[in-house]
């Protein structure tokens, strides 16, 4: 079996067809789908939310992913269902015991939302929606969260775009491409799923594989000296890159300080949490402020704590 340093020069080689827009060649999905799924067998990641089916999981691991490293999510995410094992787990818990068992992901609002969401599912019977557009209308569920639930969970056949998959489909089809929105990428993902009528058919399965292969081409260290030569990220050509601030220096850092100390002391005065927090500079109040737009934390006339 070809191994993944291989799989990557064909995925370079293998496109000497140019993509000018419109639908793929038949040889052109043949092709793209044999090196994704080659690759995905040779070197495909292990993860524990793929290990399960469980909608109320994968729902949690997703809401863990917004914006956060895999190595990060992972030791959360296995403490995080102890804790709160069931959708009626997390619906029952308090917002406190909710963000203590998040500490350390960072944008606390996504564990409010998750809480929040898990209080609406739990009251209409504890079954996740199977349909994107019913999983939008829950908080903190967005586009790509509701159809990663609705693939990795039910295995429904809908176009799914994360930044992976991105970065594969643009180092792949818009070689010379600049300014490249989502919906050129769009049909060209619907075009390579693979075909109902014919082997493999797992949609899911075939999305990890997509993922798996995007994240490889920005891993100099797993891919073949041929793929890494254009050296640039792919998805610095999407119209949608917006590079990530660092997290040290931050307000959101400020924010993490301030959600530690109050789970951990409860209500507490401005001046306490300013001196336990720290560093206590010009990010402090614009991290409270902020805090308290999402609804995180409650003022009182002489204390803060967590709403």
């Amino acid at each position: 079996m070809a191994g993944p340093q291989s799989d990557h020069a064909l995925l370079v080689a293998e496109y000497a067809e140019p993509y000018h827009g419109g639908l793929l060649t038949p040889g052109q999905r043949t092709r793209f789908r044999a090196v994704v799924w080659s690759y995905y067998r040779s070197a495909g990641r292990t993860m524990p939310w793929r290990e399960t089916r469980d909608p109320y999981r994968i729902m949690v691991s997703e809401f863990m992913l917004q914006q956060t490293q895999v190595s990060r999510v992972e030791p959360r995410y296995h403490d995080f269902l102890e804790s709160f094992p069931t959708v009626f787990d997390l619906a029952r818990a308090t917002l406190g015991d909710v963000l203590r068992s998040w500490q350390g992901l960072g944008y606390n609002r996504r564990a409010r939302y998750l809480h929040e969401t898990a209080k609406l599912i739990a009251g209409r019977g504890g079954t996740v929606p199977d349909d994107p557009a019913e999983l939008r209308t829950l908080p903190g569920i967005g586009a790509y969260t509701a159809t990663a639930v609705a693939v990795f969970a039910y295995e429904r056949r809908v176009v799914m775009i994360e930044t992976n998959i991105r970065r594969l489909f643009l180092h792949s089809f818009f070689r010379d491409g600049r300014d490249i929105p989502d919906r050129e990428i769009g049909p060209l993902v619907e075009q390579t799923l693979p075909e109902q009528a014919l082997p493999p058919r797992d949609v899911r399965h075939w999305y990890y594989a997509l993922m798996d292969c995007g994240a490889a081409l920005a891993a100099p260290a797993l891919a073949a000296p041929a793929l890494a030569a254009p050296a640039a990220n792919a998805n610095r050509r999407s119209r949608h890159y917006v590079r990530q601030k660092p997290f040290a220096g931050s307000v959101r850092e400020v924010r993490g300080m301030i959600i530690r100390v109050l789970t951990e002391r409860g209500e507490v005065s401005l001046e306490e949490l300013e001196r336990s927090a720290g560093p206590t500079d010009e990010r402090f109040v614009p991290a409270l402020e902020g805090l308290e737009r999402d609804g995180l934390i409650v003022f009182t006339r002489s204390s803060i704590s967590l709403r």
